[in-house]
């Protein structure tokens, strides 16, 4: 069995070619849950929801988020009411006695659905609103997971890091005048596009978390692969957990770096890094991952590690490349 960590986009971009180097009958994915929230009610689990969508065919790529072709008429009344009403748009939390109450899967990341600042399709709430429905009836995320990935004909199996909450909240400098001391991270990417400044990374609840069984079981059994997804807020939270963090250590662990060098394929990685005092490269990545035993490179990427190092292209734009990418992966495990 091979286990993938996953979160964000570049663990999934792998996931679309290695059904041809890995068996799906024989994979497990590990997602990253630090950045679901709670909107309007319903739980959103974005890193679950883009592997199960992408391995169901389902997905969109063109942002690699929500479903392909989807509608988005409640969304969009939902705004055209807030407009209405003179309702103030944006990301409008909870007040802070809400943030814990009710369903401990939500806790301290609830959002109000006024005008949701997250654009959330038609056949994508459907999914938010059977999952919720599903926790609240008494079932485990992880259960829920799998049902829903048995719904999609999801080939590989699907697994949240854990079944507590964990919220991936960032800080910014306290003396911005621009912006709140701590947000939340979809706050952060989604609704200001990373504009503020990182100062630190807090994964709130990690401390009392533990992980999913299932979750813990796969990365025990190995080997792991942490794809090219963001090492701070995709894996950190994972690794925030400490159960999970010493399953590494123990487990073969090979890592695909999101880094050329010093320049970033996507997303926030970069600033997040820096933020919270790892250089923002591949040396950086390295430093974040002691427990990996060795590295999938760009060949561009000149990088001189202390661990076993196989260079490929990295890039990853359609099924080929991702093939390519998760063959030099099986090289590596080899080496190790």
């Amino acid at each position: 069995m091979t286990t993938f960590l996953s979160g964000g986009t570049g663990t999934p971009k792998l996931l679309a070619g290695a059904e041809s180097v890995f068996d799906p009958a024989e994979t497990t994915v590990v997602a990253n849950t630090g950045d679901d929230v709670e909107l309007g009610g319903l739980l959103v689990c974005p890193d679950v929801d883009t592997v199960l969508f992408e391995q169901g065919d389902m997905l969109d790529l063109e942002t690699w988020w929500g479903i392909a072709d989807d509608s988005t008429e409640t969304h969009d009344e939902l705004h055209d009411i807030a407009e209405a009403a003179g309702l103030a748009k944006g990301p409008r939390y909870l007040p802070d006695e809400a943030q814990t109450a009710g369903r401990d899967i939500g806790n301290w990341r609830r959002f109000s659905g006024v005008a949701e600042f997250m654009e959330i399709g038609d056949r994508d709430r459907a999914v938010h609103l059977t999952r919720t429905g599903l926790l609240d009836e008494g079932r485990s995320l992880t259960e829920v997971t799998r049902l829903l990935a048995d719904a999609f004909d999801v080939p590989v199996d699907v697994v949240p890091m854990s079944d507590d909450p964990v919220a991936s909240i960032v800080h910014t400098p306290e003396d911005s005048d621009e912006y709140e001391d701590e947000m939340h991270f979809q706050e952060f990417w989604v609704a200001h596009r990373a504009d503020p400044e990182v100062d630190h990374v807090e994964f709130r609840g990690a401390d009392d978390a533990d992980p999913a069984p299932a979750a813990l079981g796969a990365i025990e059994e190995g080997p792991v692969v942490v794809g090219p997804s963001n090492p701070v807020t995709s894996i950190g939270p994972m690794l925030a957990v400490e159960e999970l963090h010493d399953a590494l250590d123990r487990a073969t662990v090979v890592a695909v770096s999101p880094f050329v060098e010093d320049e970033v394929f996507s997303g926030p990685a970069a600033d997040l890094m820096a933020g919270v005092g790892f250089d923002p490269s591949t040396a950086g990545v390295a430093e974040a991952y002691p427990f990996a035993d060795a590295f999938v490179l760009d060949e561009a990427d000149d990088t001189d590690l202390d661990r076993p190092v196989v260079r490929t292209d990295t890039e990853m734009n359609d099924d080929a490349d991702a093939e390519r990418v998760a063959r030099a992966v099986a090289d590596a495990l080899e080496v190790v």
